[in-house]
């Protein structure tokens, strides 16, 4: 793996946000053996939390003022929600500040050495990313994933869990790829585009488009199971 940035291996983490996303960070980190400082959150702050998964709750974001940022590495805990570019703005104006988010990468994925991750990357349990592949800012590869070779991936985009992108597939930033879908080999996903949940995407999408598939069908089952 090749990982873009300053080495910050020995710094405490800081998580950001506590949502299922952060959960997720935060199993990461235990695996890597890192040591967690703490978690900033608004929620759990005026709520009187002092702890939460047995990390201590720094306070809101305004905890960050406190904070040297030559001392501490950050971790995005915001999850990608369609039609919310909160993540992207929470790791582009923190860095300005001077921030570092490193790249993580899980105990239980793989990924060749050819890789390379670049700042604020979060590769899952259970990726696995093959040769020459370039993983973006602040991009999430999530449980499951599987990027094949040649792939290139642009900043802040989530590679959904179970998600498939075959051979040399270029997505562009903001992309959103589902759950369970799959783009095959050579195709491109243009800015800020769609792939539901399940879909198979069999040639180039543009920027701003989404693509599904047929909508599912809901019918009463003829398999009944009476009560005894």
């Amino acid at each position: 793996m090749k990982e873009s940035g300053r080495d910050v291996s020995l710094l405490p983490f800081v998580i950001l946000g506590a949502g299922g996303h952060a959960k997720v960070l935060l199993a990461l980190l235990q695996s890597m053996g890192a040591v967690v400082k703490g978690v900033c959150d608004p929620v759990l702050a005026q709520s009187g939390i002092e702890f939460w998964r047995g990390v201590r709750v720094l306070g809101g974001d305004e905890a960050l003022n406190g904070l040297d940022p030559t001392q501490v590495a950050l971790v995005n805990g915001l999850g990608q929600v369609v039609g919310s570019d909160r993540r992207m703005k929470v790791f582009m104006e923190l860095t300005a500040k001077g921030y570092t988010f490193p790249a993580l990468l899980h105990s239980a994925a793989w990924i060749d050495s050819t890789v390379v991750l670049e700042a604020g990357a979060q590769v899952m349990a259970g990726a696995v990313i093959q040769p020459d592949s370039v993983i973006g800012a602040n991009t999430i590869i999530n449980t499951g994933a599987r990027v094949d070779h040649d792939c290139i991936i642009a900043s802040h985009v989530h590679i959904a869990p179970g998600a498939v992108l075959c051979g040399g597939v270029k997505v562009a930033t903001g992309a959103f790829v589902g759950a369970g879908s799959t783009t095959l080999q050579g195709l491109s996903i243009g800015e800020s585009a769609i792939v539901a949940a399940g879909s198979t995407l069999v040639r180039d999408l543009q920027a701003g488009h989404l693509v599904v598939s047929s909508p599912m069908r809901i019918r009463e089952s003829k398999f009944k199971v009476e009560p005894k």
